[in-house]
Order: structure tokens, then C-alpha cells, then sequence
């Protein structure tokens, strides 16, 4: 009888644990607006096979991303950037355009709005 109290006890407290941890990645997930989803999954898709560095590419040798590459966060950094009540044409003039600069800017959002993340579940707990 001893046995199955204790595993019943231990069982509960199994589940409490394992749900407090679902609670907190579900409020880190939940305080991501879409924008930044989006930043994420564009970011993670340059893994995907048809991602990847071309050999072609990967024969340059450089850190810096293919103009290809760019391209397929540009869209993710341009929303991402507007969501913050930048205008158009102040992100045009702010960065001529250049996929990179465009890129860095959303970057440096999505570091800034990932900090306050981290910040508000620290204060939460």
C-alpha cells in the first residue's frame, strides 16, 4: 500500500512539474507577436535542403549571406520592422534598400523584443 501511495505522490508531482514547464513555454510563445514568428521561421528556413548554400556559394568562402539567401528573410525583416511603426518610406530612406542593412535593423528588433520577452517571464515568476 506504502508503494502505491509513493507512486501515485510521485506520479502527481511528475505532472504538476511537467505542466509549470508547458505554462512557461507557453507564455514565452504566447508574448510573440506574429511578426517575430515570422522572423523566426524565415530564419529557420534557411536550413531547409533547398536553403542551403549552393556549392557554388559555399566556394566564395564569406560569412555574409547569398544575395538568394537575403532574399528570403527580406520579406519576414521588412514586416518585423514595420510592426514597430516605421513607415515605408523611413525604412527606404533608412536603408536605400539594401537587403543587409534591412536584415540588421530587423535583427537588432527581434534581439531588443526577445530581451523584454525574457524580462517580463523573469518578472513574472
Amino acid at each position: 500500500m506504502k508503494k502505491h501511495v509513493l507512486l501515485t505522490a510521485f506520479a502527481i508531482l511528475t505532472m504538476v512539474s511537467c505542466s509549470n514547464e508547458n505554462a512557461a513555454v507557453n507564455t514565452v510563445e504566447s508574448m510573440k507577436t506574429p511578426q517575430i514568428e515570422n522572423f523566426d521561421k524565415a530564419f529557420k528556413s534557411l536550413g531547409d535542403p533547398q536553403n542551403r548554400p549552393t556549392e557554388e556559394e559555399r566556394k566564395r568562402n564569406t560569412s555574409e549571406l547569398s544575395d538568394r539567401r537575403k532574399a528570403l528573410l527580406v520579406p519576414a525583416s521588412k514586416e518585423l520592422i514595420l510592426s514597430t511603426g516605421v513607415t515605408e518610406a523611413e525604412l527606404t530612406r533608412k536603408t536605400g534598400g539594401d537587403m543587409s542593412q534591412i536584415i540588421v535593423w530587423a535583427t537588432q528588433i527581434y534581439m531588443q523584443k526577445s530581451d523584454e520577452i525574457r524580462k517580463n517571464i523573469k518578472s513574472d515568476k
